[in-house]
């Protein structure tokens, strides 16, 4: 497993810049291979999409992350990732030793070591909820994470058994926040939308269920970051109430709206534990490990003066204009995007889901129990 993890950092250097493979080789101690998933199976949105979106029609005419300088520094040509490179599921799967996930879209790719369902844009709820919540689906995507279940159904029709799951790791999220960006930004309020939270955890819950009724035993569901520190809605809800923001310049009211949606996940994921206790169900923590990023962003070699701003963008205190994103004409780039969390005022940078990829496998590692010995006893 060690020569298998040294000739995939190799091939994955070939294929980024020179100076973009340190963020590759940053990937020191790769104890997740402890655990020998052969497969890894990713439901979600943009922030773990790696190319569904723009293989859809009405999603991919109007995604920008399918076009450059959306994977300026990795792929070095956008795959439908939004950032500028890798994500957090791509990291994820390196430091299990195996290779990143292709898209369900694409009909050549190979799935032998599982498959990314995730779709840029989606929501957990599924059309016609978001419009029973007078909620206008502007993605144009209708892959909800009912739909890329469904996607999960049929694939394993014709691929393999429940039974041959049991070494595999499900990811069912982040998904449900872009209800909040939506909502928020057609005009909803915070207590509209927290009304939302109960029907959008139990559609994730849900999703849960199909995947232990397919034959998953170990699974993370992530929660939501703290929005708050993202440049879109500190553009959107900008005060001069200093009182609004907390020591890292974030909007509390958000913050703690996302705390709220965060703590129902993790209670209903609790009792979910009562059900299925042979079933590993962890909670992954975004939005602490987001926090962390922030609190230590100096160190870890990010702009401290930049920590809100997008990389990608133009104009205003954040660098981001609703109407000029990231991908339009004459939008320019920062000169670093490592020193950036933000990469477009929505998404973040490689260089930031690196960091809080090592947070979270070091938190949820000892939670997998996963009985191999470490790769350095192991030589």
């Amino acid at each position: 497993m060690a020569a298998t993890i040294t000739l995939l950092l190799s091939l994955l250097i070939l294929m980024v810049k020179v100076g973009d493979a340190q963020q590759v080789l940053k990937l020191q101690n790769p104890r997740l291979m402890n655990c020998r998933f052969d497969k890894i199976y990713q439901f979600g949105d943009s922030l773990s999409d790696t190319g569904n979106c723009i293989r859809e029609t009405l999603c991919g005419a109007t995604l920008s992350c399918g076009a450059l300088p959306y994977g300026m520094d990795f792929y070095q040509n956008a795959t439908g990732r939004c950032s500028n490179g890798m994500l957090i599921i791509d990291f994820i799967a390196v430091e299990s030793g195996l290779p990143l996930l292709n898209p369900y879209k694409d009909e050549n790719a190979d799935f032998r070591h599982g498959v990314n369902f995730a779709v840029a844009g989606c929501t957990a709820l599924s059309a016609k909820s978001l419009a029973e919540n007078n909620i206008d689906n502007i993605a144009l995507t209708n892959s909800s994470l009912s739909v890329q279940l469904d996607w999960m159904s049929s694939h394993l029709q014709t691929t393999c058994s429940p039974e041959k799951l049991n070494k595999s790791l499900f990811l069912v999220g982040e998904i449900g926040g872009n209800e909040f960006i939506y909502g928020l930004s057609q005009g909803k309020t915070m207590d509209e939308s927290r009304r939302m939270v109960p029907e959008i955890v139990q559609t994730i819950i849900h999703g849960v269920k199909r995947v232990i009724g397919f034959g998953a035993t170990q699974i993370i569901v992530p929660g939501n970051f703290p929005i708050g520190c993202h440049p879109i809605f500190l553009t959107k809800f900008m005060t001069n109430i200093s009182t609004a923001y907390d020591e890292y310049h974030c909007l509390k009211d958000l913050n703690n709206f996302a705390i709220f949606f965060n703590r129902n996940l993790q209670q209903a994921i609790d009792e979910l534990k009562k059900d299925y206790p042979n079933i590993t169900l962890i909670y992954g923590d975004y939005y602490n490990a987001f926090l962390w990023l922030l609190q230590n962003a100096g160190s870890l070699g990010f702009d401290n003066s930049s920590l809100q701003k997008a990389c990608c963008g133009i104009g205003g205190e954040y660098n981001y204009d609703v109407h000029r994103r990231c991908g339009a004409p004459r939008v320019p780039v920062c000169v670093d995007p490592s020193t950036h969390i933000s990469w477009d005022g929505v998404h973040l940078t490689q260089n930031a889901y690196r960091w809080i990829a090592r947070w979270l496998i070091d938190d949820m590692l000892p939670k997998l129990n996963c009985r191999v010995r470490l790769i350095e006893e192991a030589e």
